[in-house]
């Protein structure tokens, strides 16, 4: 194998996402001499961001006051805020005075995350960070004593089978002082950052859901900037999945229509996607997007276990940001906020230990003020909504959730005090025998689509001459066990067409498309049975969002 070159900084960040991006400003607000690196995975900043998204600016205000006047695209004030329970032909409409205080979006801004990060990376640039796109991180870099000590980037060149081809390139070791992982829901190097330093050992199950979005151009005559809208109900409550969606109005008459499934579905016929392209069927929606055209695809999980989920986030040598630590609010559906003010909790914890000589140290102090500061007393609040949902489902969950959202924000105390999730969302999976199944209308390649189709609109691309970056731990598992006792889900909960199992019989084989995927991790999350490991192909490779 080629000797690796290395490079070393003060602070090495894995993503620039809000949390690293944050970060790194951070960082160089403090001492202008610390040396910050952000390496990003997507082919620019803002490729692989995908988010609803109504940002609560809090996160914003702390990092950059004057993000107003420095041009920062928040330029969609939300107006109206919409809850509706939706039925297959019809609606009702939540009133907001019945929504705790925290539900409230007036204040909040109508966003590309895309376009923010875009803009952040600018912000940090000038502050002399350095940035570089297309640099996946593709494994963790040991110190002698046991630490994280940095990260190998940018290798290229691999053949199929993984030996190294004519213009092989081996990457590099970038080693800081400090490492963060910012890399997003399940990310590959978090995941086993965690394992290796037993950092879940005392936080419940995570659990997920899985995002999928589309940006649609709409009348004008329809569109209402400001408008936030957001639903439960059909046509999830026939599937027996958890979830919701949001439509947003943002500027340019444009929408953003998304929809989540929580991945603790217990029904292996489920299909996330399809029960996506349903809801836009429905009346309201249907009247909002007719004559209007779809422009952008995208999807990803999202991080839904919430505060009793969050695991220790400081290890020797690094932290967990963001996303790669669980900080999304699931009832409020945002996350963007706490993921700035993790990366700027981080920066002020590696700062203050550099300061005083140390490094590749455990920052717990970090730990301490991610879970009692801003964002622990944030995700505190609603931790018993999810599992509520879990247990009892839709209707009953609604009253307790809103009702222990409610106490806690009065006088800050739980009556039934902290949940557990229970089971893993793979571990809910229940055998294809013991359900129905479900049958989905056909799209009609006007308001709903095939996933070939749309996952053309997430211009993802993937060089076919590397290794396939999804791996199967037990090649035999697919066809031998979760096609018989699972019908094969693996063919159903991915949205980029990934899994297919192709031929009839003794011949049938379990075939992985990698080009297709969008990054979402929903199979290395919800497999039943934990056979598929998602790691990073080349750098640039992927989903190259415009203003998702």
């Amino acid at each position: 194998m080629a000797e690796r070159e290395s490079m070393e900084y003060d602070v090495v960040i894995v993503g620039a996402g809000p949390a690293g991006l944050s970060a790194a400003i951070r960082l160089k607000q403090m001492d202008p001499d610390c040396n910050v690196v952000v390496l990003e995975k997507g082919s620019e900043v803002g490729a692989h961001i995908l988010s609803g998204a109504v940002l609560d600016p809090s996160g914003l205000d702390r990092l950059i006051p004057d993000w107003k006047d420095r041009g920062a695209p928040l330029n969609v004030p939300v107006t109206d805020d919409h809850f509706y329970m939706l039925g297959e032909g019809g609606k009702i409409r939540v009133p907001n005075m019945l929504m705790p205080p925290l539900m409230n979006n007036h204040g909040n801004y109508i966003v590309s995350m895309a376009n923010v990060c875009r803009w952040m990376a600018e912000q940090a640039e000038e502050l002399g960070v350095e940035i570089f796109p297309g640099m996946a991180c593709s494994e963790l870099v040991w110190g002698d004593d046991g630490r994280v000590s940095g990260v190998v980037a940018g290798e290229f060149g691999r053949n199929p089978d993984g030996t190294e081809g004519p213009g092989y390139e081996p990457g590099m070791e970038l080693l800081g002082k400090y490492v963060f992982l910012s890399e997003g829901v399940r990310g590959s190097l978090s995941k086993q950052v965690i394992e290796k330093f037993d950092l879940d050992a005392k936080s419940d199950v995570q659990k997920y859901g899985l995002g999928m979005k589309e940006i649609w151009e709409i009348d004008p005559e329809k569109h209402k900037p400001g408008t936030v809208v957001h639903t439960m109900g059909w046509p999830l409550n026939e599937s027996g999945a958890g979830g919701g969606s949001f439509i947003y109005h943002l500027d340019n008459n444009q929408v953003y229509v998304g929809f989540v499934v929580h991945l603790g579905y217990k029904n292996p016929h489920t299909f996330p996607y399809m029960e996506f392209q349903r809801f836009k069927h429905h009346p309201m929606v249907k009247e909002l997007l007719e004559g209007g055209k779809r422009v952008a695809y995208g999807a990803r999980a999202i991080s839904e276990g919430g505060f009793q989920s969050i695991p220790q986030t400081a290890f020797p040598g690094g932290c967990l940001l963001g996303c790669s630590a669980g900080l999304v609010n699931v009832p409020r559906i945002k996350g963007n906020h706490n993921a700035m003010l993790s990366g700027i909790h981080a920066a002020e914890a590696a700062i203050e230990a550099m300061q005083a000589g140390r490094s590749g140290d455990t920052l717990t102090d970090y730990d301490k003020v991610l879970k009692t500061g801003p964002v622990g007393i944030d995700l505190k609040k609603v931790r018993n909504v999810k599992p509520l949902w879990s247990r009892y489902g839709l209707t009953t969950s609604l009253a307790l959730g809103g009702f222990d959202m409610w106490t806690n924000t009065l006088t800050g105390i739980s009556v039934i005090g902290t949940l557990s999730h229970g089971k893993s969302d793979a571990e809910a999976t229940e055998p294809a025998d013991q359900h129905k199944v479900i049958d989905y209308p056909k799209p009609d390649g006007k308001l709903s689509f095939d996933r070939l189709t749309n996952v053309a609109f997430s211009f993802t691309n993937h060089e076919e001459s590397q290794p396939a970056h999804l791996k199967l731990k037990d090649p035999s598992i697919p066809v031998a066990v979760n096609l018989p006792k699972y019908a094969g889900l693996s063919a159903r909960y991915c949205p980029a067409g990934v899994y297919e199992f192709v031929g009839e019989g003794d011949e049938t084989k379990f075939q992985i498309n990698f080009q297709n995927c969008v990054h979402c991790k929903t199979c290395d999350i919800k497999d039943p049975s934990q056979n598929i490991v998602w790691t990073v192909p080349q750098g640039g490779d992927g989903p190259n969002y415009p203003n998702m």
